[in-house]
């Protein structure tokens, strides 16, 4: 069963917003058994809307469709599909109640753009939007579904899970999609394959795996798709633990979670604190700790020292290190780690310092120089690296490099 996602609004195709709604939807879609064929984004333009309802068509047994079911002129959505299906339009009195009973739990006047809202194309059945006045409509037509929702994110979120997602599933007869992330670190994509190119060329033909490369990272999914939920489990236990011994030490987690949630778990299974002593990154490292919940237990706080002064204030950093060798140096970031681990009482520390750019960079320091240092009470490893020119890259890049480097030292015995 394959679905295409359609969104409508010239406020996507100039940047102004950035859809975040059709992944959103993609997966709710995918974990119901449903494969996602296209996703397109089409101006609040009649024309290019019925052109790209015709072309999902072809493609696609469900075509979801959001935007552009508003109470203004710009929003077109309802009078378009009217006029693709060839019909005319109601007014829905179920709508009407709900959208009178919004304006009222808001004591304001119902005017005659908002009761518009109740129009609907003749042959769609209406899916109330209790977080809205904007109804959902669903069609069948040809053997084709199209639903077509608002584009706010909540309202559209409520009825893909409440009605939408429960419809398809009534509807269709959905086989199962199963998916198993393997998050490695610090290799490539084309070593991975070539290190498990055998395990690959002999996955059962309902198994596909994909290479999902970022910064430092290559997410492998394995898909499973099929029928028997319990076989495709089982298949896909098998070959992870195939490829997890094959790439041993690189692999970071078997779930689909960031880096830095698989060494707060690791962390937090052995009652370990972390600390961060930053430069470079301004603060960045810290932020993709404590964005996720429970980082409270691992991370106790981070010192972003960017000049001198405050090297020496916060960390302890001495002064002459600093005017003998640097900010950008081995030794700065070693006495910066150590004086994390002190101020800190923390079991482990991370600490980084380097040239960000697009300025700042010198013959032997060029734009992307960074030392990284990873430190318990009895050990440091400190690791120079030369990334590129680009600024947010550069931290992005040394941020990554720095948990992995950490990922390596707590495997590491003691």
């Amino acid at each position: 069963m394959l679905a295409e996602i359609i969104t409508i609004g010239d406020e996507i195709l100039i940047g102004q917003i950035i859809d975040s709604n059709s992944a959103w939807m993609a997966q709710q879609l995918n974990a119901a058994g449903i494969r996602v064929k296209q996703i397109s984004s089409v101006s609040d333009d009649r024309d290019h809307i019925i052109t790209a309802l015709k072309e999902a068509s072809q493609r696609a047994d469900i075509i979801l469709i959001t935007g552009g079911l508003g109470p203004t002129k710009d929003d077109i959505t309802k009078t378009t599909l009217a006029g693709y299906f060839g019909v005319g339009m109601k007014r829905d009195q179920e709508t009407l109640d709900n959208v009178a009973r919004i304006f009222a739990k808001y004591n304001r006047p119902l005017l005659e753009v908002n009761i518009s809202q109740a129009d609907v194309p003749e042959n769609c059945e209406v899916l109330i939007n209790k977080n809205g006045t904007a109804p959902g409509m669903w069609f069948q037509e040809d053997g084709k579904v199209y639903v077509s929702m608002p584009g706010v994110p909540f309202e559209m979120m409520y009825l893909m899970e409440e009605l939408v997602i429960p419809k398809l599933k009534a509807t269709f007869k959905l086989p199962k999609i199963l998916h198993q992330t393997i998050l490695t670190f610090g290799e490539g994509e084309s070593f991975l394959a070539e290190r498990i190119a055998d395990i690959e060329d002999q996955l059962p033909p309902k198994i596909k795996l994909a290479y999902l490369p970022n910064l430092g990272q290559v997410r492998l999914r394995l898909s499973a798709y099929g029928d028997n939920e319990e076989q495709l489990k089982q298949q896909l236990k098998i070959q992870t633990q195939k490829i997890t011994q094959r790439l041993g030490s690189v692999v970071a987690a078997t779930e689909d979670i960031p880096l830095q949630k698989a060494i707060l778990l690791l962390m937090a299974k052995n009652k370990q604190t972390l600390s961060l002593a930053e430069s470079c990154t301004g603060g960045y490292l810290s932020h993709l700790f404590t964005s996720l919940p429970g980082a409270s237990g691992v991370f106790l706080g981070a010192a972003v020292s960017y000049s001198y002064k405050m090297k020496e204030r916060m960390l302890g950093v001495n002064a002459d290190t600093l005017w003998e060798t640097g900010a950008v140096s081995e030794q700065t970031v070693r006495e910066m780690a150590e004086g994390a681990l002190r101020n800190f009482s923390s079991d482990y520390a991370i600490a980084v310092t380097g040239i960000a750019g697009p300025d700042g960079g010198t013959e032997d320091k060029p734009v992307g120089t960074v030392w990284i240092a990873v430190a318990r009470k009895d050990k440091m490893i400190a690791n120079k690296y030369v990334f590129g020119s680009k600024r947010i890259q550069n931290i992005e890049r040394t941020a990554i490099t720095a948990m992995s480097d950490l990922l390596k030292l707590l495997r590491e015995p003691k």
